[in-house]
């Protein structure tokens, strides 16, 4: 499609309810979908792309609108208490915050806006409405879905509601476009919410190549006080049972029980805070790693900026991503990019980032014992580890933000055609 000056994206009102780009990934609600809007936004603000990013503010300390860099707004909405509300509890936030984004663009030129793009069903309803009123295309992705999870769900996590399913029905069949992380999630739009398939378009979202790279392994171990020498499995994330942090814990324990010479060197390191049904037990990791006599091993580390978290991928010998279910798997993305093999279960998109046999091993179980096993292979063979991490710096290559944010403008431009056609 050949795009003209008078066609051309130039102001993105980008809406994340419930994760602010400035929270911390890997402690609340925060993770990859912040991570995500970030980076996307100020890949296309360097673009020359106008963002505004509208959500929910969670602190009386946060200016109304703060800059992210780049030309980059960040708009906080005084929507409910600051502190407390769950994300179970939003959908009641949902009116007040999308009359403050009407307001807020009530005080602007008509037509301010060329495209509504939306991040989570939360934010998708309020991008419906944005979108009827401005006559502007809406764009949604939906990061995680309901009927997906619900299908996979991990010990002790509780089913997504149904209030939440039939709002994902309504924001798919609202949307202009819609973009999946995946060709898996793709068919998932359109088998389990008859999404039209012509308007479902696959975007791999990015790894930041320049914070997530190579580097020397004995440097970042002496910046993080790790031994030299020692085998380091890492765990990066939010710690819910959606992400199985437990599976590697009792793989951890089945691995020394098989192999009691390994605890001299064994470190674990766990880096993330609670999350989700996590919040309700906080400390329950922790005593599960007492339990299973693996404390001694493990390391309970608080969420980290990125440029820390890419020491942390450097020092692993391999990063573990058990999870139940992801849309994309970001934290495996880094790790490849930080050449580093990586052990994930076979679900969701990390089937697409972890090139198996390649830049790491796909587990389709979440058994102890299956997972003992694969991390001692890595862990003990130099050979497959020096293979699986000169793979992953191959496989991190494919997956960059600034292809993103070009296959995402492309996505906008289409929405804009089909919008322009139906009118």
């Amino acid at each position: 499609m050949e795009v003209t000056e008078a066609d051309a994206v130039r102001r993105v009102a980008m809406i994340s309810v419930h994760t602010s780009p400035f929270d911390q990934p890997g402690t609340g609600d925060a993770g990859g979908l912040n991570v995500y809007v970030l980076e996307l936004s100020r890949r296309l603000a360097a673009a020359g792309i106008e963002v505004d990013i509208f959500t929910r503010a969670t602190s009386s300390r946060l200016a109304p609108i703060a800059e992210a860099g780049g030309g980059i707004a960040v708009h906080n909405i005084h929507a409910g208490p600051f502190e407390g509300l769950t994300k179970g509890e939003l959908p009641a936030q949902l009116c007040t915050f999308a009359r403050e984004v009407l307001r807020a663009e009530a005080g602007l030129p008509l037509g301010h806006y060329d495209v509504v793009h939306s991040h989570y069903w939360l934010s998708g309803q309020v991008g419906a409405l944005a979108r009827d009123r401005w006559r502007v295309p809406l764009v949604h992705t939906m990061h995680t879905m309901a009927k997906v999870k619900n299908e996979a769900i991990a010990t002790g996590d509780a089913p997504e509601p149904v209030a939440r399913i039939i709002g994902e029905e309504q924001v798919v069949e609202a949307a202009d476009m819609l973009i999946a992380s995946t060709d898996l999630e793709a068919k998932q739009l359109v088998n389990l919410y008859d999404a039209d398939p012509g308007r479902v378009e696959v975007v791999h979202p990015g790894v930041d190549l320049q914070v997530f790279r190579p580097r020397d392994t004995h440097a970042a171990r002496e910046h993080l006080g790790v031994p030299h020498d020692a085998l380091v499995v890492l765990f990066a994330g939010r710690l819910q049972p959606l992400k199985g942090p437990d599976v590697l814990l009792r793989a951890v324990a089945r691995l020394l029980e098989q192999q009691p010479g390994l605890r001299s060197r064994l470190v674990v390191p766990i880096v993330g805070g609670p999350s989700g049904t996590g919040i309700e037990h906080p400390e329950a990791l922790a005593d599960l790693a007492a339990e299973l006599k693996v404390d001694d091993v493990v390391r309970f580390v608080p969420p980290v900026a990125p440029a820390e978290l890419a020491l942390w991928d450097a020092a692993a010998s391999l990063v573990a991503v058990p999870s139940y279910n992801e849309s994309f798997g970001l934290v495996a993305a880094e790790a490849q990019a930080a050449g580093t093999p990586v052990v994930a279960a076979a679900v969701g998109g990390l089937t697409t980032v972890v090139a198996d046999g390649v830049s790491g091993l796909l587990l389709d179980t979440h058994e102890p014992d299956d997972w003992a096993h694969s991390i001692g292979r890595v862990l003990l063979d130099d050979g497959l580890r020096a293979r699986l991490a000169a793979g992953a710096r191959v496989r991190a290559g494919a997956f960059s933000w600034e292809d993103t944010a070009e296959r995402t403008l492309e996505v906008y431009e289409r929405a804009r055609a089909s919008l322009r056609e139906l009118v």
